[in-house]
């Protein structure tokens, strides 16, 4: 099973935002603080319930690197990852 881990690809399951996908930016007892990069972005991110997300070992790891080492993220390298992560999942044979 996945770990809740910042820097990982996490889909919406509950919410207005339900059916999105996220990048876990910071990670607690029963929470988990969500970022895309545009509506929630790394300075101001969502939080919400660990049950309300579906977690995936999809995870960058210069993201997961910098999160966990205090370093600053851009939102830019949250929505590009996001990007390339939808376009891998509607090509699967590419």
């Amino acid at each position: 099973m996945a770990e809740y881990k910042a820097g990982r690809l996490v889909k919406s399951l509950a919410g207005h935002d339900r059916g999105r996908l996220f990048i876990i930016v910071r990670e607690e007892a029963e929470y988990v603080y969500l970022a895309d990069g545009r509506t929630r972005t790394a300075a101001k991110p969502k939080r919400k319930k660990k049950k309300h997300v579906q977690i995936s070992r999809i995870g960058d790891e210069a993201i997961m690197e910098a999160l966990t080492g205090g370093a600053a993220v851009t939102d830019e390298q949250i929505r590009y990852f996001i990007r390339c992560c939808m376009k891998e999942e509607t090509n699967p044979g590419r």
